[in-house]
């Protein structure tokens, strides 16, 4: 082969190695060819983006979209075993050890309550407790954050004695104490 320099594209055009290749396919240039390559990459990024993108969809359209509702009843502020069962053992169960009627609803088992002693090295962690009534939790049940917040939903009940929002959320948490394993 006789290299001679006809400018850059030329100098291309006649000495690349690959130029026989590309003049097989019928392409009479470089920029044609570079033109046909970049269109096929294109079109396999973009078959790729489709895919990612459906794959994606498919996942999410697989999340369960069930919404757990629990109903609030009025329960006495005095009975932290009453209001447990009613708004805390559809989830954790009657035991607290997660196993509640709605628990395979959730996307995450919901925890065995009678072990924060235990996990807390022997001490249980009553203003824990305490915050996760009154502000809820980072800890996902369904995909976000859907342990109810049942410190506004006690603080509602009787609005007339501010008090008792606090005084239910004390005897919830002391119910929960005694509800650990020795």
């Amino acid at each position: 082969m006789q290299y001679r320099f006809v400018g850059v594209a030329g100098f291309i055009l006649v000495c690349w190695p690959s130029q026989h290749k590309y003049l097989k396919l019928g392409v009479k240039s470089l920029p044609e060819w570079r033109s046909r390559t970049e269109g096929l990459m294109l079109k396999r990024l973009l078959l790729a983006t489709f895919a990612t993108a459906v794959a994606v969809g498919i996942g999410y359209a697989d999340q369960p979209t069930t919404k757990v509702v629990i109903p609030v009843k009025n329960t006495a502020p005095t009975s932290g075993k009453q209001m447990y069962i009613s708004y805390c053992a559809p989830c954790h169960g009657v035991d607290g050890r997660g196993n509640g009627p709605v628990a395979t609803s959730l996307k995450r088992e919901p925890s065995d309550l009678t072990v924060l002693s235990r996990k807390n090295h022997g001490k249980f962690p009553d203003t824990h407790i305490v915050a996760v009534l009154q502000f809820g939790t980072d800890v996902p049940s369904h995909g976000t954050a859907q342990m109810p917040v049942w410190g506004p939903i006690l603080g509602k009940m009787n609005q007339s004695s501010p008090q008792q929002r606090i005084l239910r959320i004390s005897n919830l948490s002391r119910y929960l104490e005694s509800m650990q394993e020795r």
